[in-house]
């Protein structure tokens, strides 16, 4: 057919149907500026029987080859009206608040005997480092990293520790951040491992974890023997309840991802790993909030409250506030 032909096919394809086409974009356009929800009855059901006939429109102008501009409106509109149709109507921060309300939650509660195997975990690490350092102080050289010891070594007088623990007055509130943002890095360095090893088969997971515990427990060790173990616990307690729980709920979210790698039930082990990823990433998600939470409390309000009693309580205050936010949030009474 000559191009002569080809154009008054298209002008006649395109006369027939502006109308519909036209119609649509004026029914996009206030889905667009106000939401679907702002849509009256008889709009909304125009929006869905327009939509069809654009689609229909764009499958036979694909077919008879119309000129390219006509093709790009048509899939330029068919895209717009299939994201009004078929995209989640929420804003963001409906998805957060709904995220926040009964998504974690909701997770939490359903995943509850894989955080409480993951805090287990972390308290038996605890208590064998502490019992190794018993047997032989030495060990505290061995599970102890370096980089977290911060003079805090075999050779550390009684005097030498209480300093690190009652020091912070006065600091210059620049320090403070600094100090806050490396431990916060650290902190989220140690949660992603956990999290992520968890999908080979659980094992590293639940190694890493162990690990921490056994650093918790020679450093705990470490103090108990210099006769100020109560003074470390109160300085530990106003950010390790949140921190100790954010790598729990991140060693507890990888636990779940290793279940789908060995018990994946009668579907694939990728089905299974994409099903059991929903849960295990909103535990990710509260573990990040957690470990910020813990890097402001441990860079400001641990070099900020010198009293060992306002230490305990904000650490436990923390705590409830967590677990009533988990065990609560997004219940619905019948």
């Amino acid at each position: 057919m000559s191009v002569a032909g080809n154009l008054i096919r298209s002008a006649r394809f395109r006369a027939e149907r502006e109308p519909d086409w036209r119609a649509l974009e004026i029914v996009l356009a206030k889905a667009e500026r106000h939401g679907v929800g702002a849509l009256s009855f008889e709009e909304a059901h125009a929006l869905g029987t327009l939509y069809r006939k654009a689609m229909a429109s764009l499958s036979t102008a694909r077919e008879i080859s119309l000129d390219r501009a006509l093709l790009a409106y048509l899939e330029a509109l068919c895209a717009r009206a299939y994201l009004a149709v078929y995209a989640p109507q929420q804003r963001l921060g409906g998805l957060l608040g709904r995220l926040l309300g009964t998504g974690i939650p909701g997770a939490a509660r359903r995943l509850w005997p894989l955080i409480l195997a993951a805090y287990a975990i972390l308290i038996l690490g605890a208590v064998v480092g502490y019992m190794l350092f018993l047997a032989d102080p030495l060990w505290y050289q061995t599970v102890m990293p370096a980089d977290l010891a911060g003079g805090r070594g075999l050779n550390a007088s009684r005097e030498d520790l209480l300093a690190v623990i009652y020091s912070g007055e006065g600091s210059a509130s620049d320090q403070l951040m600094a100090f806050a943002s490396t431990l916060f890095s650290r902190n989220t360095q140690i949660a992603i491992l956990v999290f992520s090893l968890g999908v080979l088969a659980c094992i590293p997971a639940a190694a890493l974890t162990f690990f921490n515990g056994m650093v918790l427990g020679v450093f705990l060790a470490l103090h108990a023997d210099r006769g100020i173990l109560g003074d470390v616990l109160a300085w530990l307690a106003i950010h390790g309840i949140t921190e100790l729980s954010a790598i729990a709920i991140a060693c507890a979210g990888g636990l779940h991802l290793g279940q789908a790698v060995l018990f994946p039930g009668e579907i694939r082990r990728r089905d299974a790993l994409r099903r059991n990823a929903r849960d295990a990433v909103k535990l990710a998600i509260l573990a990040g909030m957690m470990l910020v939470a813990a890097a402001i409390l441990e860079g400001f309000g641990r070099q900020l409250v010198q009293s060992p009693g306002a230490r305990i309580a904000i650490g436990i205050a923390a705590g409830l506030f967590w677990l009533a936010w988990l065990a609560l949030s997004g219940r619905r009474t019948r």
